[in-house]
């Protein structure tokens, strides 16, 4: 019976010291993992605010029929492709204010209903772990410029 070796299928398809170095710090990365960095970086919030900006058309929303909610997710999502492309820091500093966009949208339409207080925590959590993740991707960005 053949045992599986479990640190080699994580270091082959979960981690990759090239292609996964977000535990690398922002002076020792190297160009191709800066890259790696950047571009998975802006497909998530690429994605994420390009489906956001087709769904803000929804009259269900807290928003209503705002139309500078869709116009916001579509220029952050904008952003995302400029820094995905260009690597340009103006455009990652754009991407990274999208968590605090998304704290002000909480705070101005409120939360969807049907979530409890601690849901609320949660997403609150999740925007700010995400805006302290995005000013590392503004370094990586600034320093990828620099090169």
């Amino acid at each position: 019976m053949q045992h599986l070796d479990w640190e080699k299928l994580v270091k082959r398809y979960v981690w990759h010291d090239e292609k996964t170095p977000y535990f690398t710090r922002v002076r020792n990365l190297t160009p191709v993992q800066a890259g790696y960095e950047l571009l998975a970086y802006s497909l998530f919030t690429g994605i994420f605010f390009a489906v956001l900006a087709v769904a803000s058309f929804s009259q269900k929303l807290p928003h209503g029929t705002a139309p500078v909610v869709a116009l916001y997710a579509f220029t952050v999502a904008c952003a995302a492709v400029l820094l995905g492309t260009l690597r340009h820091p103006w455009a990652a500093m754009y991407c990274a204010a999208s968590p605090l966009g998304m704290l002000a949208y909480f705070g101005v339409f409120g939360f969807p209903e049907g979530l409890a207080g601690m849901d609320h925590a949660l997403l609150v959590g999740i925007m700010a772990a995400w805006f302290a993740y995005s000013l590392r991707v503004v370094l990586v960005a600034s320093t990828c410029s620099r090169a």
